[in-house]
């Protein structure tokens, strides 16, 4: 069962504070002061104004679309295919098509960071919708079925039939050891004509997936979403994803984040991998000059909430046992977005998140098992 335990602002802190940090309330981009990226934007809509405007979805992601194959194998398996256990690879079509079928019998479902992320703000009740390229497949289908059977709406943009949907092949030895090989695929080639503007622009806050920041096209299609999305009068986010995400594009992230990001999700690592600093505290610093809203996550310590004025820190809610922390910043994100999106303080996001990041440690799996809404009534 999971505890209750209410966040408080935390005053005082070792983090410094900064003066005349930026405010959390901008929309538009000016280009005035190219030496000062605090000084650069115009600031013409709040964000409780902005968030209280009508939108058709709370959330609309951008991300990844990979189907889960999880199978069940003896070790031989993975002697036969020269598999390492253990061991995360990333795998081309030729090898992807292989292990499939020499599978068999295998559990198919929706993966993904971002997916994952708006299948939380769906069960604790809010509106989702979800970008991603898949092929005309059956894993297609598999991914399409399975993020509306949770009440998320897919849009997939134009569909790619020249290269199959990305999945992540998961072969589970009788010791409980997970070896995992990823096939991109499809998804990688998500580009500008792939967003659905329609949704972006409905949706009170966009959430992007660092994971798909690989390609150029990737890049170009994050950009062009951020400027709808902001058009529109919408706030726009991004997830960190990885330390190594991080690594392969750091230039690139620190410029998004300059121009277009509104809330930054991270973790403690990919923070400081983000601006290399080598403390916690000195990333901070540095976020607070070039981002007006982040939620950070440092493990079993919680999480923190930082603005240009405050650090609201947000304890973790206590589970029995750890069982799997995959999916845990993706859940964290989908509590802080939901509570953002209906109005409630950044203490009471963070908490939010917590609940959802405790729920999906609790089980094997990156998505909630029982409806989240039924921990926050």
């Amino acid at each position: 069962m999971i505890a209750a335990h209410r966040p408080r602002p935390r005053h005082g802190t070792s983090v410094p504070e900064l003066a005349g940090g930026r405010s959390p309330q901008r929309y538009e981009v000016t280009r005035d002061s190219e030496s000062d990226p605090v000084a650069c934007r115009a600031v013409t809509v709040g964000r409780d104004e902005m968030l209280a405007r009508h939108a058709r979805f709370d959330v609309v992601g951008i991300g990844n679309a990979l189907v889960d194959v999880i199978a069940h194998a003896p070790d031989s398996f993975l002697t036969d295919h020269a598999l390492v256990k253990g061991w995360m690879d990333l795998i081309d079509t030729e090898r992807a098509v292989h292990l499939y079928q020499a599978l068999g019998s295998a559990v198919e479902m929706s993966g993904g960071s971002a997916a994952n992320t708006m299948c939380g703000v769906a069960s604790f009740g809010g509106a989702a919708a979800y970008i991603g390229k898949v092929s005309a497949d059956d894993l297609g289908n598999v991914f399409g079925h399975d993020l509306l059977a949770v009440g998320v709406q897919f849009r997939p943009g134009a569909f790619d039939n020249d290269v199959p949907t990305g999945r992540c092949i998961i072969v589970v030895t009788p010791d409980a050891e997970r070896t995992m090989n990823t096939y991109l695929g499809a998804s990688s080639l998500l580009c500008v004509d792939d967003i659905d503007v329609g949704a972006v622009a409905h949706g009170r806050v966009l959430y992007m997936e660092g994971y798909l920041y690989d390609r150029a096209e990737a890049k170009q299609a994050f950009r062009h979403a951020a400027r709808v999305a902001h058009e529109a009068g919408r706030m726009v986010s991004l997830t960190l994803s990885d330390s190594f995400c991080v690594d392969r594009h750091r230039d690139d992230f620190l410029s998004l984040v300059d121009d277009e990001v509104d809330l930054l999700f991270g973790n403690e690592s990919e923070l400081m991998a983000l601006y290399q600093t080598e403390t916690f505290e000195a990333s901070i610093v540095e976020l607070r000059r070039h981002c007006p809203l982040a939620a950070v996550t440092i493990g079993a310590k919680g999480s923190i909430v930082v603005t240009s004025d405050e650090l609201i820190e947000i304890p973790a809610v206590p589970v029995r046992r750890v069982v799997d922390t995959t999916g845990a910043g993706d859940l964290y994100a989908s509590g802080f977005l939901y509570g953002l999106t209906t109005g409630v303080s950044l203490a009471e996001a963070g908490h939010f998140g917590s609940i959802a990041a405790a729920e999906v440690i609790s089980h094997v799996g990156p998505r909630p098992l029982v409806e989240l809404r039924t921990l926050v009534e």
